[in-house]
């Protein structure tokens, strides 16, 4: 009994404190960015222009509010997400419109959020950093009183596509109705491929699809970053008070 209880002692000691909050600084953003260009550039490849050596960003991010989840020890970012609210989206856009005709949200934008540019360290890739970010994004609709959020939820075209086609395929079921449907102007090409295999769901489009979201079209194909990229729509009326709760209360812990 003794060994088993040391066992889980040493697994708790070895557990990073991580917290979450918004960038504030100018160096905090970067932080950010630095994390952003690592995972997007060095790991995945995608064809980041940058004006800064190993720092991702872009037009966008002036107007961004930008969440970030820290290892308390090092305090170094290990997770992001950015975050464009309607209020600024008025004044650059939103980052989807340059993948999708986003025509019949029309109606929404005074009301809809979008999200972006998620990463996590490959160190903290577990259920704590993704669950911060989600509480963090959970509190600043709560807070702002948003009715909905918009993103795009990448899939690795490292195969050629079949797996996002199989995977589309696949979530047939999560299709959000005709009225809140987008259309990639770049699209997937899904006559060419294969939409018979089984096909994982990433953890990120697990979490959309449990807390109540909506695919709202076929996949784009982004070729700077070599994704297809789902639309993703969540209406905050649709996210269950019980799911909430267990956000909201790690946003507050």
């Amino acid at each position: 009994m003794e060994e088993i209880q040391s066992f889980i002692e040493k697994r708790r000691a070895k557990r990073p404190s991580l917290a979450v909050s918004f960038a504030r600084t100018r160096s905090e953003i970067l932080d950010a960015q630095r994390l952003r260009y690592r995972i997007f550039s060095g790991e995945l490849g995608a064809n980041l222009p940058s004006r800064t050596p190993g720092v991702d960003h872009d037009i966008y991010d002036p107007y961004c509010e930008h969440l970030v989840v820290r290892d308390t020890a090092s305090m170094e970012v290990v997770g992001t997400y950015r975050i464009l609210s309607p209020e600024n989206a008025r004044q650059i856009g939103y980052y989807s419109e340059n993948e999708f005709d986003l025509t019949r949200l029309q109606h929404l934008r005074p009301r809809l959020v979008e999200i972006g540019r998620s990463c996590v360290h490959p160190d903290y890739r577990s259920g704590a950093t993704i669950s911060l970010l989600w509480a963090g994004l959970a509190q600043f609709m709560t807070d702002r009183g948003h009715d909905y959020l918009m993103g795009c939820a990448s899939v690795s075209m490292a195969d050629g596509g079949h797996n996002a086609a199989s995977l589309y395929k696949q979530l047939a079921e999560h299709l959000g109705p005709a009225e809140y449907r987008v259309f990639p102007r770049c699209p997937l090409q899904m006559e060419a491929l294969k939409d018979d295999q089984p096909a994982s769901i990433p953890p990120l489009i697990k979490g959309y699809l449990r807390a109540g979201a909506w695919i709202c079209g076929e996949p784009a194909w982004d070729p700077d970053f070599n994704t297809a990229d789902l639309p993703i729509l969540l209406p905050m009326a649709k996210v269950s008070s019980r799911y909430a709760k267990h956000y909201m209360g790690q946003a507050n812990s």
